[in-house]
């Protein structure tokens, strides 16, 4: 295990406590950001030390899925992704796989924040409009409320329509840090 790294202790009771799904913390400008991946996909990441807290956040049916050792594969490719976001690739997050699951209106949303550019933010309604529903605004913002998966699902990149950041998970300070660091 490599400097900035934190595993999940694996003894059977906590493994079978927390679902069986591993997690990764990387050292980022902006503070810790660890990830939570199964053998498939990252299920939820985002600027915290504390993986219980991302857990929280993931869906029940995804918590139970079986954890192997494929795992420490997309977590390798999530600590890499991240690491080369803050070296300037901006983009690369966008090629790690993400599961997340909700309803059916949420989960195209989560699809279709993926497709926004670095350095291209777009605000509320339009990423409502994209989503489907321009009259969805309110459940455009849910989407990004509800966003397990900070950073591989960028809803740092969606705004207000006045311009101001609106809300974020992790803070507003981080949200322009990141909206910057893409060249916004």
């Amino acid at each position: 295990m490599s400097q900035g790294q934190v595993r999940f202790p694996l003894d059977s009771n906590r493994r079978k406590r927390w679902n069986k799904s591993m997690h990764i913390t990387v050292a980022t400008p902006d503070g810790p950001f660890t990830i939570i991946a199964d053998d498939h996909y990252v299920l939820a990441s985002g600027w915290t030390s504390d993986p219980a807290a991302l857990r929280a956040l993931i869906h029940p049916e995804l918590r139970v899925r079986v954890n192997s050792a494929d795992s420490d594969r997309v977590l390798t490719q999530a600590q890499e992704a991240v690491q080369s976001y803050y070296g300037g690739h901006v983009a690369a997050p966008s090629a790690v796989p993400v599961r997340q699951k909700s309803g059916p209106y949420r989960e195209h949303a989560w699809d279709t924040l993926r497709q926004v550019a670095p350095g291209a933010p777009v605000t509320y309604a339009e990423f409502a409009r994209r989503s489907g529903s321009a009259a969805a605004v309110r459940a455009a913002a849910g989407a990004c409320a509800k966003n397990a998966a900070a950073l591989f699902v960028p809803c740092h990149r969606v705004m207000r329509t006045d311009g101001t950041l609106g809300g974020f998970r992790y803070g507003l300070d981080l949200k322009q840090s990141l909206l910057d660091r893409e060249g916004r």
